[in-house]
């Protein structure tokens, strides 16, 4: 998705949904579930077990997350991404450690206590998992149909459940008619229907194209804000992490590489993890530059160095120069919007060995690139 006009298509997103807007749903509900949804981490190992031997997905993971967040799990494949979001509702049982929901163990939890836990936690997958052979109120139905909940409490709940996700009109369609963003709608109003205090997300939006992207993601935005539930996502799209969540842990093979409020993450990534994984979203090299760049400085190279500004002014040119004690190119340089939070990016030409060290000497947040020949 990096590279697409969110606003554009947000606009486009918003016309769409003028035409069925959903039924606004009451205050008190969010009220009343203020404070539910906490999920706390306490050093949670998970290794599996094969033929090949032992691979431990899982390392001493310990985190926070408070309730209402929009919460996001990032890494690159194999990182165990998946193996702790599936420990929350017990898909996974730890190996080690425990994890917490709302302050209660669920590690010793039975039978009845597990249905209970899964009752208030909601799933979404990359895959919609719909039931073709049933109608959208059908398959929406079927969680509560199986908690053995009456009829007309089944109809109320599913009825309420599709005018949040902005299909009411479309109870008695099968899913073979529906679009992909609309199969997701109904996995979602599916995972709600059961008044869930979390919502897991796996991949949710994966498989769909960037406008519908969006319109999942403002949905979800908007379920957030109307009910307070705390939303756990996955996903391997940077994007989606930046345009919706709060906060984020980046993983890497099963260890925490680094987190914190997105903003602050995405703008200055510390872990070679985090900055690998936000490279896409951040303009490359110039072709012609990036070719001739050596990791070891030869007589009369200038450094390159990315200088990324989060919440405060970018520094002048002369600033630079004078805190370098030497001459200054500008190469490239923008800036982004981040959760409300502006994050400017300049990309310079500095010579004289030690210019990335005197701008972290004024507190400037420098990573340094390698070195190019002066007249370059």
């Amino acid at each position: 998705m990096a590279g697409f006009a969110f606003d554009s298509l947000r606009e486009a997103g918003a016309r769409a949904a003028s035409v069925a807007r959903p039924r606004p749903v009451p205050a008190v509900r969010a009220a009343d579930r203020r404070g539910a949804g906490t999920v706390r981490f306490e050093d949670v190992s998970k290794t599996y077990r094969s033929a090949a031997g032992e691979v431990r997905a899982l390392d001493r993971i310990s985190l926070d997350i408070p309730a209402g967040a929009i919460f996001g799990i990032i890494g690159r494949s194999g990182a165990g991404k998946s193996s702790l979001l599936r420990t929350v509702n017990r898909l996974e049982t730890p190996t080690s450690g425990r994890v917490l929901v709302d302050g209660e163990p669920i590690d010793a939890l039975g039978t009845d206590g597990l249905v209970a836990l899964r009752r208030r936690i909601g799933m979404i997958f990359q895959h919609f998992n719909l039931l073709s052979a049933k109608t959208v109120r059908q398959n929406v139905a079927l969680p509560l149909t199986v908690a053995g909940l009456g009829k007309a409490e089944i109809a109320r709940r599913v009825e309420e459940a599709l005018r949040l996700v902005g299909l009411a009109d479309k109870a008695e369609t099968y899913p073979s008619r529906l679009s992909g963003g609309q199969k997701q709608r109904v996995g979602i109003a599916r995972a709600l229907v059961s008044d869930p205090e979390i919502l897991l997300c796996d991949e949710a939006t994966s498989a769909l194209d960037p406008e519908t992207t969006l319109s999942i993601l403002d949905l979800l935005r908007d379920i957030n804000r109307r009910l307070g539930l705390t939303i756990i996502l996955i996903t391997h799209e940077m994007s989606v992490i930046r345009e919706i969540c709060t906060d984020v842990v980046v993983l890497e093979a099963g260890r925490i590489a680094e987190t914190g409020p997105v903003w602050q993450v995405f703008g200055a990534p510390e872990h070679p993890a985090t900055r690998a994984l936000l490279a896409p979203l951040i303009r490359d090299l110039p072709e012609d530059l990036a070719a001739r760049i050596t990791p070891h400085p030869a007589p009369g190279a200038e450094a390159l160095l990315r200088i990324t500004c989060s919440g405060r002014a970018a520094p002048d040119l002369a600033a630079l120069a004078a805190a370098t004690d030497g001459p200054v190119r500008l190469l490239q340089a923008g800036i982004e919007r981040i959760q409300g939070h502006t994050v400017g990016r300049m990309l310079i030409a500095a010579g004289g060995a030690e210019a990335e060290a005197r701008l972290r000497a004024i507190g400037l947040e420098v990573e340094g690139i390698g070195y190019v020949a002066a007249d370059d």
